[in-house]
């Protein structure tokens, strides 16, 4: 069946050839662009403003909403992950981002329902001293909670597929797709700034439904436009099978036959010949020394043979499993880098609706257009490193910098990011208790460049360590593999903030009575310990040849 579907894929792409329109290359670059602008416009009118969306439409309480937004953005970024997964071995990359695409779109529309529809959402505050809210029902919360997992499956699974759609269209040149992913990236942090500044400023300012409106009018131009762009597409023949499940195979093997005793023999070792007996030796490596006791699952034993694939592994798959186990510290240190910056934006939100917030006696900066601060400073500072920073630090070493380098300096910048906030937020407290005035909103900035400007030096970093470190067999989703980091950091932010709320209290509703000031001071110190941990796991990482 699969070969089948190939085939008629396949004969498609010669009609279109001798028609005179060849798929894939530079014909498909507009129609995936523009898909990607569309989307990205839509997520981000959705994201940057909903946890104020939820506090003054639905009435959730300040800290409750932000939960809900930590599991949202957890949903949201893990699900790329996966999508590499299922788009590699099952359907391909133009079917999930259709699928996914047209998921987002039927949550954008109800979120704009939701908006645009009284009987869908509680009604307001009533604010005259008692500050008495009505909880929204059971319906109501059931319209809200579809949405949110439409949107958040929905984007999550266009996200990083369409990048590899697009890389997929230039399949044997590296300097094409080079070219491509910067457009990519140029793209998403463009329309992102326009989505956090713009359509916020619509919610805001007019209404939350013309706002959301145009979100869906933006996804459906997306898809509209993915769809007009289908001749133009290289085929792509899923490979039926994840490489995640070779890996998996070896801890079982090893397991299995954990009494066997390792050879230093080559011919003791199977390294994937093509015979169907693999007690026939035809192999010319034995595994590494390190992490001996996986060598087990290449061992030839009695009764290995290449059917019993979970008893029996090559040499190759032995080694992928071994640098996957090697890269496992670093990251979950690229995991507690991840958290600080998580809490740091829910509560610099959180801050800014208490803050003065009026630039001038026209202007007011909306809460939600505080991310575009933290895209702005990275957008400026990757340029920087790259035309000016790094130039001059391979003039002055003769070397270029290591991802692992790159990554530890933006752990310094984050650590800086997190007294800063430490600090503004204590002056804050103490110009509202003591004098009763709100700080101006300008106070949060330096904090966010400093983010940013961390950012950009660890998530690039990150980027070309997982992909050069990774095994070949994972290229494909080791592009996904900071999606997955910070999906995991949201749900783990979701966990932390419960405890610190238990535990303390330091996290109220209204944090002008709270101690926000002690969590960024807390994030300090776990930023800290990390740091020290990641200069460790670094120094003892031996890098595998790329």
């Amino acid at each position: 069946m699969e070969s089948t579907h190939s085939s008629l894929r396949e004969e498609e792409a010669r009609k279109n050839n001798t028609s005179g329109s060849k798929p894939g290359g530079w014909p498909s670059f507009p129609f995936i662009i523009a898909t990607v602008a569309g989307i990205t416009l839509a997520s981000s009118g959705i994201w940057a403003n909903m946890i104020v969306y939820l506090i003054q439409e639905f009435n959730i309480k300040s800290i409750s909403a932000t939960q809900i937004s930590n599991v949202v953005n957890g949903t949201t970024n893990l699900i790329p992950f996966f999508a590499a997964i299922i788009a590699d071995c099952f359907f391909g990359s133009f079917t999930l981002v259709l699928v996914s695409s047209c998921v987002s779109l039927l949550g954008t529309i109800v979120f704009a329902l939701t908006a645009s529809i009284k009987s869908l959402r509680p009604k307001q505050c009533i604010n005259n001293g008692s500050n008495i809210c009505e909880a929204a029902s059971v319906m109501q919360y059931g319209v809200l909670y579809v949405g949110i997992a439409l949107v958040a499956i929905g984007f999550g699974g266009t996200r990083f597929t369409t990048a590899a759609l697009g890389a997929n269209q230039f399949h044997d040149n590296t300097h094409h797709q080079t070219i491509f992913f910067n457009w990519f990236f140029f793209t998403w942090y463009v329309v992102s700034v326009a989505g956090f500044t713009g359509l916020v400023y619509i919610q805001d300012n007019v209404s939350w439904g013309v706002g959301f409106w145009i979100c869906v009018v933006s996804n459906m131009i997306g898809v509209m436009v993915f769809l007009m762009g289908y001749r133009y597409y290289l085929p792509q023949t899923p490979r039926g099978r994840s490489a995640f499940v070779d890996l998996a195979r070896v801890p079982v093997a090893s397991i299995r036959k954990w009494k066997s005793q390792l050879s230093s023999s080559t011919q003791d070792y199977y390294n994937g010949a093509h015979h169907h007996d693999a007690t026939l030796p035809a192999v010319s490596a034995i595994p590494a020394k390190r992490f001996r006791f996986f060598n087990r699952a290449a061992l030839l034993t009695e009764g290995d043979s290449i059917e019993k694939s979970w008893r029996l592994c090559t040499v190759q798959q032995v080694e992928d499993f071994k640098k996957v186990i090697g890269i496992l510290p670093l990251l979950t240190s690229s995991i507690f880098l991840a958290i600080p910056i998580g809490m740091e934006a829910n509560l610099s939100l959180l801050q800014a609706l208490v803050m003065e917030a009026h630039l001038g006696p026209h202007f007011k900066f909306p809460a939600g257009s505080l991310g575009v601060i933290l895209l702005i400073s990275t957008s400026i500072f990757l340029s920087l490193l790259d035309r000016v920073l790094w130039p001059f630090y391979q003039k002055l070493t003769g070397k270029t910098p290591t991802p692992l380098q790159r990554i530890g300096v933006g752990h310094v910048f984050n650590i800086l990011g997190m007294v800063v906030s430490a600090i503004v937020e204590s002056k804050r407290l103490k110009m509202f208790h003591d004098a009763n005035k709100s700080m101006s909103i300008l106070w949060l900035f330096p904090q966010l460049v400093l983010v940013g400007v961390g950012e950009a030096f660890h998530f690039p970093g990150q980027v070309a360590f997982y992909y050069q470190q990774l095994p070949q067999s994972l290229s494909s989703t080791s592009t996904a593999m900071i999606s997955l980091i910070i999906g995991i950091a949201f749900y783990l932010i979701t966990a932390l903030t419960h405890e610190v709320r238990r535990s303390t209290h330091w996290l109220p509703d209204n944090i002008d009575y709270g101690r926000v000031d002690n969590v960024y001071w807390m994030l300090v110190f776990f930023s800290g310990i990390n740091f020290v941990y990641y200069l460790i796991c670094a120094t003892f990482y031996k890098y595998s040849k790329i």
